[in-house]
């Protein structure tokens, strides 16, 4: 409705501009720019002096211009206005919209730095997440991002409810304090019993209590910082390795978990018969098996079982067939 009205408004300030040339041209004789410009300065009110004197019948004209064109103006620019206003709340009343079709989704609890990254990877890769955050600033870049999102307190058991929290498959908190994250993984924990809950923790005495709240992982920012800074130091070509294989920038090779259901064709089988080295080019790094063992760079006479989650190395397009085939 808004954007017809702002099409008409601006139809009708072409005309009045086409009018008012037209008018000064057959009252006053000017030639086709004087009256333009001063059609223009009439609509505009900038206050400039009229460049010839007018006759009677140019300052009716004039008047006429004025009047028209300013209450023309002001129209165009009340419903262009309304329009801006109008496309960024239903922009918005479209990303929250989405949070309701997500299921099996990510929920990311703050849009911080870090949440910003997280935001940024998850979205490269097309896993599925929404965000929840209070801020209005970051409100306004989860906008622009257009990442689905809540505007809310994410300590709060009905904003998570609200984000989908019993269909979610995972939650990161990486809320501004220590307290807050506490809050998040203890209600999600409650919410969800079966959801995976990483969490951000700044202090040393956080970590404990974030592990009896429920959460499966806690990263400590500083503490990996520092880790990372040390292997550059000592092992930079292992950290190159990584960061082209967790970026997928530079090659195509990637690094995934992959798990292996019951109804999977590789159960019972071995990894040399399985053929998954020789028909997709995939080399399986080592395995979690479901009863908590773990087997680092498996022989070929190694038997795949239901639950076993491989830790696999390869393209992207051979991965995503081991996956189709571990299914």
């Amino acid at each position: 409705m808004a954007t017809g009205q702002f099409k008409s408004a601006l139809i009708l300030l072409v005309l009045i501009i086409i009018g008012g040339t037209a008018s000064y041209v057959v009252v006053e004789g000017w030639n086709l720019f004087d009256a333009f410009y001063m059609t223009i300065i009439s609509i505009t009110t900038t206050g400039f002096a009229e460049i010839r004197p007018l006759t009677l019948a140019g300052r009716v004209v004039t008047v006429v211009i004025i009047v028209v064109g300013v209450s023309t103006i002001a129209y165009t620019g009340g419903r262009g206005i309304q329009i801006l206003i109008e496309s960024q709340l239903l922009r918005r009343r479209r990303l929250t919209k989405k949070v309701e079709e997500l299921t099996n989704h990510y929920i990311i609890c703050g849009y911080g730095r870090l949440g910003r990254t997280i935001c940024t990877e998850l979205s490269s890769q097309n896993i599925p997440f929404m965000v929840i955050e209070k801020g209005e600033e970051n409100i306004k870049e989860i906008v622009e991002a257009g990442f689905p999102f809540i505007q809310g307190d994410a300590t709060l058991d009905e904003v998570l409810l609200q984000a989908g929290i019993n269909r979610a498959r995972g939650i990161l908190a990486v809320l501004s304090t220590d307290a807050e994250n506490v809050y998040v993984t203890l209600s999600a924990r409650v919410l969800n019993s079966n959801i995976f809950i990483v969490t951000r923790a700044l202090e040393d005495q956080a970590e404990e209590k974030l592990k009896r709240a429920g959460a499966n992982r806690i990263v400590m920012p500083y503490e990996i910082g520092a880790t990372r800074m040390v292997h550059l130091l000592l092992r930079p070509a292992v950290v190159d390795f990584m960061d082209i294989v967790s970026s997928q920038k530079e090659v195509d090779l990637n690094l995934e978990e992959i798990e292996v259901s019951a109804s999977s064709p590789l159960v019972g089988k071995t990894l040399v018969d399985s053929l998954v080295r020789q028909k997709l080019n995939i080399i399986i790094v080592a395995i979690f098996r479901a009863d908590g063992a773990f087997i680092y760079n498996p022989t070929s006479s190694t038997v795949f079982q239901a639950g076993d989650r491989l830790i696999a190395i390869g393209a992207s397009t051979d991965l995503n067939a081991m996956n189709n085939l571990c299914r």
